[in-house]
């Protein structure tokens, strides 16, 4: 694909910034190769070399260092006066292409999903639901949804729900039968439902309390790679679950389960909205971006 010379120019800008093509890429929202190219004809019409590249790093060279001093303040004044003459903002349309993890749609899609839909009539979302982390920009996303412990570095993310916990439920009946755990140690002595991870191993329970961390490694009765599934496991009576406090908050109001060792249940980072670093977010992203944080105050309502 042709580009223009100010393009270029902003490439290697974001090429000296991020000191890494394939960040820089996701910056821009670009492919690494357009990147590269878009460095290498440039370097080839000026007939200077810009970056020292290795398999490891990237650096400007003593001529690349003169040249981005030079051009960085042009170019910024270039972009204030574009975002200046733009007074009108883009009605967004179009579609925008998210990548979620499994059962995260559910969950939000009342109020935030359904609302967007109703509040841009123009616009349509095209949503992808997986276990795997993927890179949204080399599979051309528009934004991810994951918890915010696996969002990438470079990623901008915006918080989409409050702090979450995983909890250690079970029903009254199955305590009332078997006894309650008083200690991690205690869990290998009850049945349990199992999660299946995306790399096909089952999930250790993850345990902390005043900075010990601990791995339970539970046998499980039964075995499922679906929350909702779980929870329904749970509530069925076969034993202990280890579950998103977003599926069992009312049940366990209602006293249809009960949470043990909640002081080894430490509270973590919920779902946050990530996309690439760009200057111009698309409109429809944009739109999505500030009702996320316009309905943010009011915790998202459970299905």
């Amino acid at each position: 694909m042709h580009r223009s010379g100010l393009t270029e120019l902003e490439v290697v800008l974001a090429v000296a910034h991020r000191q890494s093509f394939r960040a820089a890429a996701r910056e821009l929202g670009m492919s690494a190769t357009a990147v590269s190219n878009a460095v290498a004809g440039l370097e080839s019409r000026l007939n200077v070399r810009l970056f020292h590249r290795s398999t490891r790093s990237v650096a400007l060279t003593p001529a690349g260092e003169r040249y981005v001093e030079r051009i960085a303040p042009a170019l910024a004044e270039i972009q204030r006066a574009s975002e200046e003459i733009a007074t009108v903002p883009d009605t967004p349309t179009g579609t925008l292409r998210i990548n979620a993890p499994r059962e995260s749609v559910s969950l939000l899609y009342e109020p935030l999903i359904e609302e967007y839909l109703r509040r841009y009539p123009q616009m349509r979302l095209d949503i992808n639901s997986e276990s795997r982390l993927v890179d949204i920009v080399a599979e051309g996303y528009d934004a991810g949804i994951r918890l915010a412990e696996s969002v990438p570095q470079d990623m901008i993310a915006v918080p989409l729900t409050a702090d979450i916990r995983m909890l250690i439920v079970a029903t009254p009946d199955y305590f009332a039968e078997h006894g309650t755990p008083q200690a991690p140690d205690d869990l290998q002595k009850y049945q349990s439902v199992g999660m299946r991870m995306s790399h096909g191993g089952i999930y250790h329970w993850e345990l902390e309390r005043h900075q010990q961390k601990i791995s339970v490694n539970v046998t499980p009765r039964i075995v499922l790679n679906e929350m909702r599934a779980i929870h329904r496991a749970a509530l069925s009576g076969i034993g202990l679950a280890f579950i998103s406090d977003w599926f069992v908050n009312e049940d366990i109001t209602a006293g249809r389960l009960v949470s043990v060792l909640d002081e080894w249940c430490p509270s973590f980072g919920g779902l946050r909205l990530y996309y690439p670093g760009r200057r111009h977010v698309p409109p429809g992203l944009k739109a999505f971006i500030d009702l996320a944080q316009e309905l943010r105050p009011s915790p998202l309502r459970k299905k």
